[in-house]
């Protein structure tokens, strides 16, 4: 098996407990467009997870879109995604989806909360760009804590290791 195909069969990174392949992966293969702003946010999450810079730069609205984008060298590791409100179906032109994406950074973790804009063109939905919303209310993770990947195992054991 490749590597594609070992990603394919895996749960989707965005955690709709869907495979890979029938989730984003199809969004990212380019085998469909993403039919909402939800679901575009959701294939952007697993691309950041994937390290996908062209796929990141492809759904990204060109009056926003950076020159260029290097996850390679990021040591980010994102490892868990919760969509908090949603806006932009398949009949709409304009989208916005509230969501917190957990990660670890050089061991610690961290989490973050953002308000995403996007747009539809051409049938397209693309990312325009987004806000990052304050921490009030959010815990620090502490090495006895359960872990914000949502394994249900203590930080430590998880992805604080």
């Amino acid at each position: 098996m490749t590597n594609d195909s070992l990603i394919n069969e895996r749960p989707c990174p965005c955690g709709s407990k869907q495979i890979f392949i029938a989730c984003c992966g199809r969004y990212i293969h380019g085998n469909s467009k993403a039919p909402t702003a939800e679901a575009l946010m959701r294939s952007r999450y697993s691309a950041f997870v994937l390290k996908d810079s062209e796929y990141l730069s492809a759904s990204w609205h060109p009056s926003t879109r950076p020159e260029s984008l290097d996850l390679q060298s990021d040591s980010t590791e994102w490892v868990g995604l919760t969509v908090e409100r949603s806006q932009g179906g398949m009949d709409d032109l304009e989208g916005e989806v509230t969501f917190r994406a957990r990660f670890t950074h050089e061991g610690q973790p961290g989490e973050l909360v953002e308000r995403s804009r996007f747009v539809r063109e051409d049938g397209a939905w693309l990312y325009l760009d987004g806000v990052q919303l304050p921490d009030e209310g959010r815990q620090k993770v502490g090495r006895n804590s359960p872990c914000p990947c949502d394994s249900g195992k203590k930080y430590k054991r998880c992805c604080g290791s």
